[in-house]
């Protein structure tokens, strides 16, 4: 492994709205680079511009506390934040990645995130955020705090194939546990699910089962992207080895898509399947609204709405209008409080949508929503 020290202009990332899947405005990479080498991983893919062999070479930002101070302190904004949680994980590197041990940046990061009360939302393969918990703690009784693993699967012999340099699935649930016994919401990610050998009926079941044993509070699901390039390569090295009677499988419903994805009709197919399985264990597919409607400011909290009613919408397999609505109000700078009477004025908002947005104003809920998880 070979590590590469470097000064950062900046660490936190805006994003132009509110992320729903994260109930994020900002985010940060504190290293550039994973050492977890997961095979899947699109970070290998040329477009993200990563230094070295990714997998054995990481870059580390070691101004970032430094810098993230600055960003942070809002006596140097000229705009005020958004209300939001801070996302510490993702992208190209994982926060909790074995280097962590040494440079402290994520836990560093999590004290800046308490001093200047901050919600703060971790994704993470890496069980080492257990040593966090102190803080996490502290930021959960003033703000709120949640801690998501991402999983392919439960499978502990699959994922040490796919996922050399991490913990084994076994291994993040029993985390994901400590945490909740201490009071911190939990969740996980499970994406991607490996084509024709983690989305299977039996093995997302199996992970879905288990995941509600431990009493998470959301699962949040998707599928492969293998973009063309580096990543593909690479992945398919792994599959020639262990899975060679796939290739074909790959070939067929991975089209050479600009990012990646694979065909629609596969996509439609494991969320049909997830969809079904997850309403038998009865586990949210979005973060639930009771862990974000007093954090988030009114706009936002409508767009987070939305985009998960059209979610859940589509996970069915149905059309759904509410997404472009979302997109529409992500725009309006004046609250949407001020707009009751002229709501239909906004693109995509019509009749229906209009009375979903007046509820959720009322009440900070939405029948409609609610209607839709219990389905």
């Amino acid at each position: 492994m070979t590590i590469r020290e470097t000064e950062a202009k900046s660490i936190l990332r805006k994003y132009k709205k509110i992320d729903s899947w994260f109930i994020s405005r900002y985010g940060m990479n504190l290293y550039r680079g994973c050492t977890h080498n997961c095979i899947y991983c699109d970070g290998r893919a040329e477009g993200y511009y990563v230094n070295g062999e990714f997998g054995e070479d990481v870059t580390v930002k070691v101004n970032a506390i430094e810098i993230l101070r600055r960003e942070l302190d809002p006596k140097r904004k000229r705009t005020p934040f958004k209300r939001s949680f801070i996302m510490i994980g993702g992208g190209v590197g994982d926060s909790y990645q074995p280097i962590e041990e040494k440079y402290q940046l994520s836990r560093r990061a999590l004290e800046l995130v308490d001093e200047y009360n901050f919600p703060v939302h971790i994704l993470t393969k890496s069980t080492l955020v257990k040593r966090d918990i102190n803080i996490l703690k502290k930021i959960n009784k003033k703000n709120r705090a949640i801690v998501s693993f991402s999983f392919s699967s439960a499978d502990d012999e699959i994922s040490a194939v796919f996922e050399p340099g991490v913990p084994p699935p076994s291994e993040r649930l029993k985390t994901l546990a400590f945490f909740k016994n201490e009071g911190i919401a939990c969740g996980m990610f499970l994406l991607p699910v490996i084509p024709f050998i983690t989305d299977t009926p039996k093995l997302m079941e199996e992970t879905i089962r288990k995941a509600s044993e431990v009493g998470l509070d959301f699962i949040i699901f998707g599928g492969m992207t293998l973009k063309e390039g580096r990543q593909k390569d690479y992945f398919f090295k792994t599959l020639r080895n262990k899975y060679p009677k796939l290739i074909g499988e790959y070939e067929n419903i991975y089209q050479k898509s600009k990012w990646g994805e694979a065909a629609g009709e596969y996509y439609n197919s494991i969320n049909l399947t997830f969809n079904n399985i997850i309403k038998k264990y009865k586990l949210s597919p979005r973060i639930p609204l009771n862990l974000y409607k007093d954090v988030l400011e009114e706009n936002d909290f409508v767009v987070v709405i939305l985009e998960h009613i059209d979610y859940l919408l589509k996970l069915e397999g149905r059309t759904s209008p509410y997404g472009y609505a979302a997109y529409s109000v992500s725009q309006i700078k004046e609250p949407l409080s001020t707009m009751k009477g002229e709501l239909r004025s906004i693109k995509g908002v019509g009749r229906v949508t209009e009375s979903i947005i007046l509820e959720i104003l009322k009440t900070k809920s939405s029948t409609y929503y609610k209607i839709l998880l219990s389905e």
